[in-house]
C-alpha cells in the first residue's frame, strides 16, 4: 500500500513538470539565396587596405606625345646632315639671285611621305620648302627678321596655296628657324643657286582653290574646258580633303598662263600663277 501511494505520488510530479515546460527559441539563420551574389573585387590584404602603395611618378605622368629623344636626335641630325650638303653646293661668296620677302609658314602632315611636285617623296625632316614660281631644285637662305635665325632649303615643292604668303617650309627648316611653334613668320628669303633662269623660260599653270566641296570645283573646271579649247583641266583633292583645280595652257607658255590667271574669277578660294619646273 505505501509503495502504491509513493508511485502515485511520483506520477503526479511528473505530470506537472511536464505540463509547465516552454519550447527554448532558437535564432536559425535565413536560407542563402538561390541566386548567386554579385562578384566581389579580391580581398586586400591588411597592409594593403592600411597603407595603400602611393603611384609611381611614371604613373602620374600624361601620354607622351613629342617622339622619343632618339628619334628627335637622328631627325635633327638628318636636317643639319643636310644643310650642309646645301651648304656645300653653293660658293661662299655667292651673291643673292633675287631676293624676296614676305610670310613662310610650315607643312608636315598629312604631306609627309608624299611625292612633291619635283618627283621626289617629301621628308618633312629634311631642308626643304615648297615655292610658287621659284625653278625647282633652287637653294634659297631663309632669315626670320624677327629671330634673326637662318637657314638653307631647298626647293622641292608648290605652294603656299594661302594668299599672302611666300614660303612653305618643312618641318625641320621650321624648327630651325623658329617658325614651328609660331606657325608663321616674316622672313627675307636669297635664292643663291638656280638650275635654270629665274626671268625666262619655265612650264607655268594656273591653279584655282581651294574648294570645300568637290562639286564647285568641277563646275568650274568644266566651265574653264568650255572657254579654253586648247588648255588642259584638272580637277583633283589634296590630303587634307579640299578640291582644286589646275589648269595647263597651250604649251605652258607663261604668258597666256598669267592671261587666264587675270581673266578667270572665283566665288571661293583664290588663283595662283605656279611654276611647273
Amino acid at each position: 500500500m505505501k509503495f502504491a501511494s509513493l508511485l502515485a505520488l511520483v506520477l503526479v510530479l511528473f505530470l506537472a513538470a511536464c505540463g509547465g515546460h516552454k519550447q527554448a527559441k532558437l535564432n536559425v539563420p535565413p536560407p542563402p539565396p538561390i541566386s548567386p551574389p554579385t562578384e566581389l573585387p579580391p580581398a586586400k590584404s591588411p597592409e594593403t587596405a592600411t597603407q595603400p602603395k602611393p603611384k609611381s611618378p611614371q604613373a602620374e605622368e600624361p601620354t607622351q606625345v613629342t617622339p622619343p629623344e632618339s628619334e628627335t636626335r637622328a631627325e635633327d641630325a638628318r636636317a643639319e646632315e643636310d644643310e650642309q650638303k646645301l651648304a656645300q653646293a653653293v660658293p661662299e661668296d655667292a651673291a643673292p639671285l633675287e631676293v624676296q620677302t614676305g610670310v613662310a609658314s610650315w607643312y608636315g602632315p598629312p604631306y609627309h611621305n608624299r611625292r612633291g611636285s619635283n618627283g621626289e617623296i617629301y621628308n618633312m625632316n629634311d631642308m626643304t620648302a615648297a615655292h610658287l614660281t621659284l625653278p625647282l631644285g633652287s637653294i634659297v637662305r631663309v632669315t626670320n627678321l624677327k629671330t634673326g635665325s637662318t637657314a638653307l632649303v631647298r626647293i622641292t615643292d608648290r605652294g603656299p596655296f594661302i594668299k599672302g604668303r611666300l614660303i612653305d617650309l618643312s618641318l625641320a627648316a621650321a624648327k630651325k628657324l623658329d617658325v614651328w611653334r609660331a606657325g608663321l613668320a616674316e622672313v627675307k628669303l636669297e635664292v643663291l643657286k638656280s638650275p635654270v633662269s629665274l626671268e625666262e623660260g619655265g612650264r607655268w599653270a594656273v591653279q584655282i582653290g581651294a574648294f570645300e566641296n568637290e562639286k564647285p570645283a568641277r563646275d568650274l573646271a568644266g566651265h574653264l574646258e568650255r572657254r579654253y579649247h586648247s588648255a588642259k583641266v584638272l580637277c583633283f583633292g589634296s590630303p587634307v580633303g579640299d578640291w582644286w583645280v589646275r589648269v595647263r595652257v597651250l604649251d605652258d607658255d607663261r604668258a597666256r598662263a598669267k592671261e587666264v590667271a587675270q581673266a578667270t574669277k572665283t566665288s571661293q578660294g583664290a588663283i595662283f600663277l605656279v611654276r611647273l619646273d
